[in-house]
């Protein structure tokens, strides 16, 4: 289904990837710190996870803004938001958890409806979907 403004599509897509170049870039600033937290949650090779976080994060985000492979990444974006609450955020009894849980799942929802609906009119997708089309 396509929207009836192409430029919605494309500005969801950037609003949600601003979160994952941001957080993609932090990590890449200050590996330490998150090889770190990754390891005091008790999971095993913190260096693998760390580049597992940027590839998804920075990657992600880029490929998200410009509307490439959408829906795989889109997907693959939601279910690191799920595994990175599961595994980071659960002490409930922490408020600031809670928030980062609850923000991380309703991120994979967003991403879910990219899933569902595609990149919109204003991605790669579409330029390269009316190129083979047009062929």
């Amino acid at each position: 289904m396509n929207s009836p403004n192409p430029y919605l599509p494309a500005f969801g897509r950037l609003l949600i990837a601003i979160i994952f170049l941001y957080s993609g870039y932090t990590k890449i600033a200050a590996p330490g710190m998150t090889e770190g937290y990754i390891a005091s949650v008790g999971l095993p090779a913190p260096l693998l996870g760390l580049i597992i976080a940027i590839i998804v994060e920075l990657g992600g985000g880029i490929l998200l803004v410009l509307g490439f492979q959408t829906r795989i990444v889109a997907l693959v974006i939601a279910i690191y938001c799920v595994a990175t609450a599961v595994f980071f955020h659960h002490d409930f009894a922490n408020l600031d958890m809670l928030i980062h849980f609850l923000k991380n799942i309703a991120m994979a929802g967003g991403l879910l409806q990219i899933v569902a609906f595609g990149g919109g009119a204003l991605s790669l997708d579409a330029l390269r979907s009316s190129a083979r089309v047009a062929a």
